[in-house]
């Protein structure tokens, strides 16, 4: 049986990819929000500096994108919140099953994320566009929830087959 898990390890360098894409995005996402807004605050205050009118939508927008797609790298790291209060006496067999549960749900979450996130996306970002910027679709608005669902279920995916591989591959095998 270990011999199939190595075979799956293989594309672990995958997943480093999509995290470290998915890093970048987010580094990018809080530089830009930083500029802008810096850029705004100025602009009210220095009187050759533009406080363009679209700077508050964009900025909300970024703001979005990061909530969301940190959350996707929380879940690649174990770092999102959750209960550990009864870890210390419960079996460690108990608590690997209840962390499946768990991210069987979340993985279920994210599936919903993308099917609702999208429709959402489509039917509510196509009937308009942002107030100050009105060649620019309210998609992009509504786009942050599919895209994190995706990164959610790639993530959670890999999580899970870690849990899986965990049962089957004792440590002084690994």
């Amino acid at each position: 049986m270990p011999n199939i898990f190595n075979t799956i390890d293989r594309i672990k360098p995958a997943y480093d990819v999509a995290y470290k894409i998915v890093l970048f995005l987010c580094k990018l996402l809080l530089i830009v929000d930083i500029l802008i807004t810096t850029m705004a605050v100025a602009g009210r205050y220095i009187s050759f500096i533009p406080d363009p009118a679209w700077s508050e939508e964009v900025v909300l927008t970024c703001m979005a994108y990061m909530a969301v797609l940190s959350a996707a790298l929380a879940i690649r790291r174990n770092a999102h919140i959750r209960m550990t209060a009864f870890d210390r006496y419960l079996p460690k067999k108990m608590i690997l099953v209840l962390d499946i549960i768990s991210d069987f749900a979340v993985l279920a979450l994210a599936v919903v994320m993308i099917v609702v996130g999208w429709k959402y996306a489509v039917l509510l970002g196509s009937r308009g566009s942002y107030v100050s910027m009105p060649g620019l679709s309210r998609f992009w608005m509504y786009f942050p929830v599919p895209l994190a669902g995706i990164a959610m279920v790639i993530f959670e995916i890999e999580t899970l087959y870690n849990h899986i591989k965990g049962i089957f591959v004792k440590e002084e095998d690994k």
